[in-house]
């Protein structure tokens, strides 16, 4: 919401959003229960002109600018060695946490996986089927098909029981200013409805 402020493209928006997690962290549970249950963040941060993918494990990070195609994030890290913009200490922390050894192409996914973060045992599982969604489309995405695939409760992107999805959020953002933009939200705690 702040790099939504505080932004007026993409990229400013992951300037702002890394500042705010090098000066305040992140953490926090995300369950009101008493069950300790953190996570760290991953965003997809979009303008009329670029998109970028900004995963995170603790104040560390990783950004992919998005060239094309399809992308999706899920409950778990998916930037690998396309890295584009990264916290400065991040492969020095990784090398002396053993997690990298400084010689083979830094991968941030391998190094930063479930590190100091809750493991989801179906993300790996709703990562892929979004994916798959997404690419099924491909080229011929409206805001109807990507609604679609938000509620499909199948593929685990909309989830139920313990964990479930609380909403979710489609935009259309035209290339030509002239047009505006157009942003759907779910009005209910279930995506679905």
């Amino acid at each position: 919401r702040l790099g939504l402020e505080r932004a007026d493209t993409a990229e400013k928006a992951l300037t702002v959003i890394v500042d705010l997690l090098e000066k305040y962290g992140q953490g926090g549970n995300c369950l009101e229960s008493h069950m300790v249950f953190t996570y760290h963040n991953s965003f997809l941060i979009a303008d009329r002109k670029e998109a970028w993918v900004l995963e995170t494990s603790g104040k560390y990070w990783a950004a992919e600018k998005v060239e094309g195609g399809v992308r999706n994030i899920s409950n778990q890290l998916s930037i690998t060695t396309k890295i584009d913009r990264e916290h400065p200490e991040l492969k020095e922390y990784a090398k002396s946490k053993g997690w990298w050894d400084g010689k083979k192409e830094f991968d941030f996914t391998a190094a930063y996986s479930y590190v100091n973060t809750a493991r989801m045992t179906t993300s790996r599982g709703r990562y892929c089927e979004g994916y798959k969604l997404l690419n099924k489309h491909k080229g011929f995405i409206t805001s109807e098909i990507m609604m679609e695939i938000l509620r499909d409760k199948e593929s685990g992107i909309n989830m139920e029981g313990g964990f479930m999805t609380t909403g979710s959020m489609v935009s259309v953002l035209p290339q030509q200013p002239n047009l505006p933009c157009i942003h759907y939200f779910t009005g209910t705690p279930d995506p679905a409805r």
